[in-house]
């Protein structure tokens, strides 16, 4: 190859801007990927290009984003996250690697496995949450279900893109080594040895250095310790942004930077086309630089089987299969988290068992006289019941919003005995950010002819995803205040939460009989939602996130570190603190004076329509002189003690105690998704290694003659000391553990 095709290789171009001028590129043999074109016949016009008009007849790879389904839409990533069930993510996946290898599309700019604290940062949506082993087992689920189905995953965005300052798109983040080992790139390891074909520069600078030009990441890390020939390619342009960052002084000295950093493709920027010949003239960058990268991308090419078959047959591509619509719906169930029940949900039974929250909403209600209704009267309200759009949720280039089927269609459709339903619709509100009031006073006049009032809010799809980023994570518009006047009307109240991101909903939680969370839920998120509420399907998912009580919590997760002074519940509040009170400080402890440390809902939380009682763990370890010397095993005894059969998801926990360093109140370290039958126990077990208590140490030595310097080194290790081990609910219902020592 010539120094020109090679670096033409490195190109990776939007054809459908300036066209004409890129499809020139193209036949000249300097691109050597596509994306945003979407289409058979279009890509194979585009492929004949480059395999029949070039000297090489190279083929192309065609990419797009296709973030959480092609033409079926499934839940967003993060209610992905949500339904713990990495299997059914794996074939959704699939499915979606199906519909759009049928288009032409090879390469997904997906799964983004970066773990996220802040819900203001307006990807979260696009990840799995705030855990960075319930991230593995998604991203890792999402690589294999697309690279079985024949489209190479891209695991993006490498890396600690979600710790941006202030939670706003692009920005500064600072994260130590032991923390970026600990957290932040343990999603991308475990998605390269799930097979990842390919990973993304991250937008973000990096302890100062943007992840484009950072080869400490790209080199020392991704190629040396961890071997891996996984291509790298920048994200839209983050070579030249080099230039804003304040790195580069231009985009020749960025094209220096990214290529010594083995950025391998480049996204739309132009500056390896621009500039890399011109340094290898200059005997700044070497050939040889330039032939590892191009091996990368020609590797990729290879293992998609693109130079045996270049071209996409031209027929009907597939979508929306009996099989992919079914899993969409299920995923829907399985996603929504039943945040509280006052006894007024499922719909559809005859008698309610109160199951309410431990976390602040306990309280009696009477549940609806279902025995004595031939008809019952629903009112569906809010801005997010019957919106086709918006249920898609965020980075929805290929849905068609046409075959969304909404709440109110499924609710309407909805086949309910003995009863019969009379379903009235009154948005109150036309779309989320809505705050105009004209709409209040029918919603109010129906609700008083209803038996139940259905409430859809949160927020529409435009209002999460990239450069979406929010300071109030509040539900926008007047939608409590619709809620408030819909409440003194004294019926009661579902609501149903439909949103990008976890959101300060503690006084709509308040107002509420029952709150579902259901995110984005994609194509079928009606049908997924009129199961659950009818009980047609019991809900089953976990929140991937904490959700806090107020913005100013931000940013709150469980696995935080406890201080030396630990927060004491309860604490001396703003409004308790007396007029003149004199200034003291000791023995206080780490709280806030407008609210307690608690969250509004802790990470791994979800209700269920039944209940769950947890048995004694038991412990069985190989022990020599009182030690841990090899793997060790814990279990207990789950049995479903209410009368529906339902999944349920124990969640394993461990605690250090002491160490070299400092360790988190608790990690979650493996869980499960089982269906336990009404009345039945099963059993579940764990088995936890001496690798998995262990983490990343970092020491450093300071010699101070004859020259100061200071001497670093890092490691993976596990402390010699004493853990607790949970099975538990949620990350806060550690009630039970069993002790180990190591």
């Amino acid at each position: 190859m010539t120094l020109e095709e090679k670096i033409g290789q490195m190109n990776q171009l939007d054809p459908s801007w300036n066209a004409e001028e890129k499809e020139a590129l193209i036949r000249e043999g300097r691109v050597g990927s596509v994306f945003n074109i979407v289409g058979a016949k279009e890509l194979n016009r585009l492929q004949r290009m480059a395999v029949e008009e070039t000297r090489l007849g190279i083929p192309l790879v065609a990419a797009r984003d296709v973030i959480h389904g092609f033409r079926t839409i499934y839940p967003i990533p993060l209610g992905q996250g949500a339904s713990w069930n990495p299997e059914m993510v794996e074939k959704a996946a699939g499915l979606t690697a199906g519909e759009a290898v049928s288009a032409g599309i090879r390469w997904a700019f997906s799964p983004m496995v970066d773990v996220a604290h802040d819900p203001r940062w307006g990807r979260v949506a696009e990840g799995y949450g705030e855990d960075a082993y319930l991230t593995s087992t998604m991203g890792a689920a999402v690589v294999r279900g697309y690279q079985d189905n024949g489209m190479a995953a891209c695991v993006k965005h490498f890396a600690g893109y979600s710790a941006s300052e202030g939670g706003r798109d692009y920005n500064t983040t600072w994260i130590p080594e032991t923390q970026l080992r600990d957290i932040y790139l343990v999603p991308f390891r475990a998605a390269l040895d799930a097979g990842a074909m390919s990973l993304m520069c991250s937008f973000n600078d990096l302890n100062g250095l943007p992840s484009s030009a950072n080869p400490h990441l790209n080199i020392d890390i991704l190629r040396h310790e961890w071997q891996s020939d996984a291509l790298l390619v920048s994200d839209w342009g983050s070579g030249s942004d080099l230039v804003p960052h304040g790195l580069c002084a231009d985009k020749k000295e960025a094209a220096l930077r990214c290529i010594n950093a083995r950025m391998e493709m480049d996204m739309q920027g132009n500056i390896y086309t621009d500039y890399l010949a011109e340094l290898v003239a200059e005997g700044k960058v070497k050939e040889q630089q330039i032939d590892e990268c191009v091996r990368s991308i020609l590797r990729l090419k290879y293992r998609l089987g693109l130079f045996d078959n270049p071209y996409v047959p031209e027929t009907q591509p597939v979508a929306y299969s009996p099989e992919a619509l079914a899993l969409a719906t299920e995923m829907v169930e399985q996603s929504t988290v039943l945040l509280k029940n006052n006894g007024i949900l499922p719909l559809n039974i005859q008698h309610s068992t109160s199951l309410n929250s431990p976390y602040g909403f306990s309280r009696s209600f009477e549940a609806l006289p279902r025995k004595e209704l031939s008809t019952l009267n629903i009112l569906i309200t809010g801005p997010l019941a019957d919106q086709k759009k918006e249920q898609l949720g965020t980075w929805v280039f290929d849905g068609e919003p046409e075959h969304s089927i909404t709440p109110l269609m499924a609710l309407k459709s909805f086949n309910l005995q003995p009863s019969t339903l009379n379903i009235t619709y009154v948005p109150g509100l036309t779309y989320s950010r809505d705050k105009s009031t004209e709409g209040f006073a029918a919603a109010v006049q129906a609700a008083k002819k209803s038996d139940v009032i259905l409430f859809f809010a949160g927020e529409e799809a435009i209002l999460s995803g990239e450069a979406r980023c929010r300071a109030d994570i509040s539900l926008p518009g007047a939608q409590t205040q619709l809620l408030a006047e819909l409440k003194k009307t004294g019926k009661p109240i579902v609501l149903v939460v439909m949103a990008g991101r976890p959101l300060t909903i503690g006084a709509e939680c308040e107002m509420a009989d029952a709150v579902l969370y259901a995110f984005h839920g994609g194509t079928m998120a009606g049908p997924g939602l009129a199961n659950v509420i009818f009980g047609k399907a019991v809900p089953s998912g976990r929140l991937p996130m904490t959700f806090p009580k107020m913005v100013g919590q931000i940013p709150l997760y469980y696995n935080r570190h406890n201080t030396g002074r630990p927060s004491y519940d309860p604490p001396m509040l703003i409004d308790s603190i007396p007029i003149g009170c004199p200034q003291f400080s000791i023995g206080q402890s780490s709280y806030w004076l407008e609210t307690p440390t608690e969250p509004l809902f802790p990470f791994g939380f979800g209700l269920s329509y039944t209940t769950f009682e947890y048995g004694e763990p038991k412990l069985n370890e190989q022990m020599v002189n009182g030690k841990m010397v090899n793997n060790f095993t814990v279990s207990c005894e789950i049995t479903n003690t209410g009368n529906f059969d339902s999944y349920e998801v124990p969640q394993l926990y461990i605690r250090q105690l002491s160490g070299e360093l400092v360790r988190p109140i608790c990690e979650l370290k493996d869980y499960q998704k089982i269906f336990i039958p009404a009345g039945k126990t099963v059993t579940v077990s764990y088995q936890l290694t001496p690798e998995q208590l262990g983490y990343w140490h970092e020491e450093y030595s300071y010699t101070v003659h004859p020259t100061p310097y200071t001497s670093h080194q890092l490691w993976f290790a596990t402390d010699h000391t004493d853990f607790q081990v949970w099975i538990a609910p949620d990350s806060r219902c550690l009630t039970k553990p069993v002790t180990i020592s190591y």
